[in-house]
């Protein structure tokens, strides 16, 4: 067996621990304070394994950021995970069922992180030489478009020579993302004119049915040949039942393949005009993350990451998805950029949520492989 490897599976139940610490510390995107709480414990993993203090980038609204530092050399592999997650205190709990590990985030993305965590031990304990240094942003807001993270993000991919992004793989497949469609978000508020619904209908203006006519148009411009989708995802607005709406907000969420698609649909968006006087349209958001697309370099680094996955009898492919990551990016900054190397699993947002057991070693052994051949 190959020695990373068989050095994580005798590690496989240390490795399964860590992941349980940091999963229970349960870490919404919008809860600062939760968050954090799960930023001290992968802080607490950092001083425990490497005696590194990693530096805090501290934010206001969200969770404050990890930047974890090893090793030296004139070039810089940049390793991004987050550690918020899409769902609220209490609403899913960590379980173990045979080969599957369940829990809030587990998949994406806390096990990939952890699997990074002992990637670098790896190399560390089985003293691997590395000609590179290796900057490991943890981001506590990648969840709701990385507001606070993105230019922390940037700033990190101007100097550095490699990407790896610790999300998980396709499912099913396994395979490493090679391009993601690019993602916009857009929130537009909506003013209408209140009356009573009964003695003076004709005098209000409702918000309400505005916002539908404006979700029909924007769904319209779903285009699947093109790869562009337009999904409101979230509707607000009226109250009482008895009152001609005059507020309401709709929330829009884009996927496109190119840059030259994004802007045309972003121009539609910030040129809405209401369908009747009275009422005003003001819209929030724009083009959150550029499409990540496959180039020269970043096949020839899924290459070298075939080439490794081979010595651990692993038969790699790549692939292209529909969503988004901070490795779009890296990727958009002219930085090779591998997506995909975390944990195995299913379940993405749903409530079965969960990663595969029998993949921890593999996938541990092939990004430490990795990092160690480039």
């Amino acid at each position: 067996m190959d020695r990373i490897k068989e050095y994580i599976v005798q590690h496989k139940d240390q490795i399964l621990a860590d992941i349980r610490y940091i999963v229970e510390a349960e870490s919404p995107s919008n809860n600062k304070k939760l968050t954090d709480a799960c930023g001290r414990r992968i802080q607490d993993l950092f001083r425990r394994y490497f005696n590194y203090q990693a530096a805090e980038i501290v934010e206001e609204k969200y969770g404050n950021h990890l930047r974890f530092e090893y090793g030296t050399g004139k070039e810089t592999i940049l390793l991004l995970s987050h550690f918020d997650t899409v769902w609220n205190k209490g609403d899913l709990i960590f379980k173990v069922e045979e080969n599957k590990v369940y829990g809030p985030g587990v998949l994406d993305m806390k096990g990939g992180l952890i699997q990074a965590i002992w990637a670098i031990k790896a190399l560390v304990d089985l003293e691997i030489p590395l000609n590179k240094r290796i900057v490991f942003l943890c981001t506590s807001d990648e969840e709701v478009g990385s507001p606070s993270s993105k230019h922390v993000i940037e700033m990190e991919a101007k100097i550095s020579n490699y990407a790896l992004v610790m999300e998980p793989p396709v499912v099913g497949s396994g395979a490493l993302k090679t391009g993601r469609k690019g993602s916009s978000r857009y929130f537009i508020d909506i003013k209408g004119k209140a009356a009573h619904a009964g003695n003076n209908h004709k005098d209000g203006i409702s918000a309400i049915k505005e916002a539908a006519e404006q979700i029909v148009f924007l769904e319209s411009l779903t285009d699947y040949k093109k790869g562009t989708t337009i999904n409101v995802g979230s509707v607000k607005g009226g109250g009482k039942l008895n009152v001609v709406p005059d507020t309401a907000t709709i929330g829009i969420n884009i996927r496109v393949k190119t840059n030259e698609e994004q802007k045309r649909i972003d121009r539609i968006v910030k040129s809405l005009a209401p369908h009747q006087e009275g009422l005003t349209l003001k819209v929030r958001g724009g083009m959150n993350r550029p499409p990540m697309n496959r180039n020269k370099e970043g096949a020839k680094l899924f290459k070298l990451a075939r080439k490794v996955a081979r010595d651990l009898d692993m038969d790699l492919k790549e692939a292209y998805v529909g969503g988004g990551s901070d490795g779009n990016l890296t990727a958009n900054m002219g930085v090779p950029t591998l997506d995909g190397l975390g944990a195995v699993g299913k379940g993405i947002h749903a409530k079965n949520e969960h990663i595969l057991i029998n993949e921890i070693p593999n996938r541990t052994a092939l990004l430490c492989k990795l990092i160690g051949s480039l």
